[in-house]
């Protein structure tokens, strides 16, 4: 199972819409088992390292360096369903 978490700078609206574009792109992208969480980059500090994939915007994902044995996405625009599925999809072909 792939598991993904989208973090942002309080894990609370921004989170929530990154979860549900992540999940909608890895469904278009042929991803049948995977779970994605949210949280803020504060949380996912201490929780990163549980997950394959770490998604957070580009000028915070740095924060979360060397928590995670995964990959770390950073995001120019949260909202733009074309980046996700570009960055997602690049990662997700390698774990096939």
């Amino acid at each position: 199972m792939l598991k993904v978490l989208a973090a942002c700078g309080n894990g609370m609206g921004s989170s929530m819409v990154i979860k549900m574009k992540i999940e909608k792109v890895l469904k278009e992208i042929g991803v049948a088992d995977f779970k994605v969480d949210y949280c803020s980059v504060g949380e996912a500090k201490s929780q990163a390292g549980g997950y394959d994939i770490v998604v957070a915007s580009k000028h915070l994902i740095h924060e979360l360096d060397g928590r995670t044995k995964g990959e770390l996405v950073g995001l120019d625009n949260l909202m733009d369903d074309a980046e996700i599925k570009a960055k997602l999809g690049v990662l997700v072909s390698e774990e096939v």
